[in-house]
């Protein structure tokens, strides 16, 4: 999958740490570090929106697609 996720790189320009941020959103430190080291499978999009509140910050600031190539030259044979 090719989805990423920028929290480190978020929370980094900020100087923030990631005890910062589960005490501002009270997602648990466990969860937020799995994110932050982009280990998660799957984001609850209740703590997507906890983050982006507490961030001040849009959601294209800590996720972002990037397109697998060989996906993208399977579909261009199409």
């Amino acid at each position: 999958m090719a989805i990423r996720i920028l929290l480190s790189r978020k929370l980094g320009e900020l100087r923030w740490t990631q005890s910062d941020l589960a005490r501002k959103t009270g997602i648990r430190p466990a969860t937020i570090n799995e994110m932050y080291h982009e280990l998660c499978e799957r984001v609850n999009l209740e703590y997507l929106d906890l983050i982006c509140e507490a961030l001040g910050c849009d959601l294209d600031e800590i996720l972002c697609y990037i397109p697998n190539k060989d996906t993208l030259s399977h579909l261009n044979k199409h």
